[in-house]
């Protein structure tokens, strides 16, 4: 739809992510589906509602899926149409406070041992490894893994700031055979007809890992970052350390894992003892 690609390249002339384009292009076309693709300037704000109360009910979506979609519809009605949609009543005013399935140890190379594709066990190896975003492994090139320093340069990731992790000697090995076995041209990970691998294909090969290894846990791709920052910490890295492998602004996103480390929690002595 070109109103959708007018609106790409707006926030692409504003430099947003391409995670972030991504995301807003997905709901876009969510809202195109949903209301049977009517124009987007016929919506009116009280079907607008209709349509988040829908997801929020029937779907079921998480607060923090709401703030995205929310937030993509203010700035593309206001970009492409210059109109204000009164979205204040929309909005979450508490996040959540869930704190997110992490995986052992165990359950992690269990994944991984179930992956029989190189390239897929490669993906999951690395993002595990190295607590990678989704988006930002797609956006990974030959030159940004570092064998002599042993380290990843992660570009232009959240917050348009440039960071580097950690490389796993078993996954740089693992990386060597999978790039002579492929050769990528321009990603390190390509899908079959060339180009970036899509995020949508690694949540799936995941999916079918996960069952192949009959783990229960409702995990996502996403735990495997979540279970790299709580392994490191149960080894006893720093939090600061671990927030600068991460990446994370604010050291109060870092601090959730403290919640759901094991080892923290066993070190404490109950008072009966």
């Amino acid at each position: 739809m070109q109103i959708i690609a007018d609106f790409v390249r707006i926030l692409e002339l504003k430099r947003y992510s391409p995670q972030t384009i991504n995301s807003y292009k997905g709901h876009l076309n969510m809202v195109s589906s949903y209301f049977k693709e009517r124009p987007f300037k016929s919506i009116s704000d009280k079907e607008l509602f209709e349509f988040i109360y829908y997801l929020v009910n029937t779907k079921k979506i998480s607060a923090s899926y709401q703030r995205q979609i929310v937030g993509g519809l203010k700035l593309f009605y206001k970009e492409i149409y210059n109109r204000s949609i009164p979205f204040e009543y929309l909005k979450v005013t508490q996040r959540e406070k869930k704190l997110p399935p992490v995986l052992s140890k165990r359950e992690v190379l269990k994944i991984i041992d179930n992956t029989n594709n190189l390239k897929h066990r490669a993906i999951l190896s690395l993002i595990y490894s190295a607590g990678l975003r989704i988006g930002e492994l797609l956006e990974l090139r030959k030159a940004d893994i570092d064998s002599e320093r042993m380290l990843i340069h992660i570009k232009g990731a959240k917050g348009k700031k440039d960071r580097h992790t950690i490389l796993s000697e078993n996954v740089l090995q693992l990386l060597r055979e999978y790039y002579r076995q492929y050769k990528p041209k321009e990603y390190l990970f390509e899908g079959q007809k060339g180009g970036k691998y899509s995020a949508e294909s690694a949540g799936q090969l995941f999916k079918r890992a996960v069952k192949k290894a009959q783990i229960k846990k409702p995990v996502t791709l996403h735990s495997l970052r979540h279970s790299f920052a709580t392994h490191l910490l149960e080894q006893g890295i720093g939090i600061t350390h671990i927030q600068k492998l991460l990446g994370h602004n604010n050291i109060k996103t870092t601090l959730i894992y403290t919640h759901i480390a094991d080892e923290s929690i066993q070190k404490i002595k109950s008072p009966l003892d």
